[in-house]
């Protein structure tokens, strides 16, 4: 869908989307309307019960006197209340209503509000951008779509007080938007169509970018010692591999961040079969690793003025006469030692070799993880925040803080040593699993071992990789979470010398 942000001028054709206050006060161009229609605007509030509060809607169709084909009153509640992130919601959940309305354009007037805190461009791009993230489909492979099935809005005009600044803001947020689409492409995608070698091919389409890729095969993690990470992936005949992505945008000498990510790119669970009901949701458990390679996109898109190091470890977990079995033990990278008493608690393993090689080869400011790692973790905090763990406070605040700004919620977990003792083991440095006990807790112990000292988090995201109902700005089905938040967490602390 085409986006643009232009002057206000009341169009002549098309879905016009207007906006009150909570109070039913018209904010300008809702007033215009209402003028031009001789009071069309305020008949239709006073028959309905509309009154300007934050998320009703009011639904007018083809006023007479004015050009537009059907006007869509929006509520924005409060002054007070507004901001960035409601804005987008604004703009998100105009879009879905209007998205199959019959008409081809649809236009969002972004009124000067009196009061209002903030940049009024910025306000404008906000809208932009929440349309922006509610336009996208998953669609690519229904071939007998009903026509009322498909979008019929396909160009979207934002009208601002300063359209080009308001552009300005717009180019860096629709870069951020790319990204997050990426990572929802790649969530979507089934595992006939995506494993660890196409996985590895849409990393290298960032090159274009500015993103340097290298991708390390079988025989350089076994030269390296990650035991760990090939014992998940030797029952599949489909070869493992690691993805590491290089974005340079501050000076040689700014030690980078680090963003590392599972990406099994299907968990049957290995010879500790997981049941068959569900399983086919399996084919998102390298949601870890498609939120890494969505947000080097967005900030080699947005030209990010940090050193960022995305490492994603791509495994398939398959059952095979060659699959590893309970009882194993490997040596991972570290030199540590690992029993395997559950193959279906992979992804730890996964990520045991990734985090110990970022750390030991790049010696980054810190490393973020991501893994749909527990189903635990789904049970603890359910589908409205990722679990947080961390061994720094501020960077646990930082990402507490910056997924409140994106409406993407962590939650902090605890970590401690009487934890770390369930996983330790009588013939090996440690065991894979903990017990039924706190899971997540005790897999999160488990990653704090390859980490040393090096500041760093672990999220969860088991409850909110997928989503089964929207929101404003995430349709359902693959969310691309945590892509807005980390770069939020970029942008807010480590960008140009922060």
């Amino acid at each position: 869908m085409k986006i643009t942000i232009n002057e206000h001028q009341l169009p002549q054709s098309g879905a016009l989307v207007a906006s009150a206050l909570q109070g039913g006060k018209l904010l300008a161009t809702a007033k215009q309307l209402d003028k031009a229609s001789k009071g069309a605007i305020s008949k239709a509030i006073k028959a309905s019960r509309f009154d300007g509060r934050k998320g009703q809607w009011l639904d007018i169709l083809a006023p007479a006197g004015i050009g537009a084909d059907r006007v869509l009153l929006g509520g924005l509640g409060e002054v007070k209340d507004i901001k960035p992130l409601g804005l987008e919601d604004f703009g998100g959940a105009a879009l879905q209503r209007l998205a199959s309305c019959g008409l081809k354009n649809m236009i969002i007037a972004c009124d000067p509000i009196t009061g209002a805190k903030g940049d009024p461009a910025l306000s404008a791009a906000s809208m932009a951008y929440g349309a922006r993230l509610a336009s996208y489909r998953f669609d690519k492979y229904r071939t007998k779509m009903k026509a009322e099935d498909k979008p019929s809005v396909t160009s979207l005009s934002v009208l601002a007080q300063s359209p080009a600044a308001a552009r300005r803001h717009f180019k860096a947020l629709e870069a951020i938007a790319d990204g997050v689409f990426m990572t929802r492409d790649l969530v979507s995608e089934p595992a006939n169509v995506l494993y660890p070698d196409s996985m590895a091919q849409q990393c290298r389409t960032l090159s274009k970018l500015g993103v340097k890729v290298e991708v390390l095969n079988e025989a350089r993690m076994e030269k390296l010692g990650m035991g760990a990470l090939l014992g998940v992936g030797q029952g599949s005949p489909r070869e493992s591999l690691m993805v590491v992505m290089r974005w340079q945008g501050a000076g040689a000498k700014t030690k980078p961040v680090a963003f590392v990510g599972k990406g099994v790119t299907f968990d049957t669970g290995g010879i500790s079969l997981k049941p068959g009901p569900g399983m086919e949701m399996m084919k998102w458990d390298m949601g870890g690793a498609g939120t890494v390679i969505g947000l080097m996109k967005a900030l080699a898109g947005r030209k990010a003025k940090v050193n960022a190091i995305g490492v994603v470890g791509l495994v398939e977990n398959m059952p095979d006469g060659k699959a590893q079995r309970p009882g194993d033990i490997v040596t991972s990278m570290s030199g540590q030692t690992i029993e395997i008493l559950n193959t279906d608690a992979e992804g730890r393993l996964v990520l045991a070799d990734a985090l110990w090689y970022t750390q030991e080869r790049f010696k980054p400011q810190f490393m973020v993880n991501l893994a749909t790692l527990t189903g635990a973790m789904v049970i603890a905090l359910g589908h409205e925040n990722a679990g947080l763990f961390s061994n720094n406070d501020k960077l646990a605040q930082q990402l507490f803080d910056a997924g409140a700004e994106v409406d993407e919620g962590v939650w902090r977990m605890p970590l401690s040593d009487a934890y770390d003792k369930k996983i330790n083991c009588a013939i090996a440095d440690m065991k894979n699993i903990g017990g039924r006990d706190a899971g997540s807790i005790t897999a999160a112990q488990f990653l704090q071992r390859f980490v040393n000292k090096v500041p760093w988090a672990h999220l969860d995201i088991a409850g909110v990789a997928w989503g089964d109902q929207g929101k404003p700005t995430v349709p359902k089905g693959g969310t691309g979470w945590g892509v807005r938040l980390l770069d939020r967490l970029v942008a807010n602390h480590y960008e140009g010398g922060k």
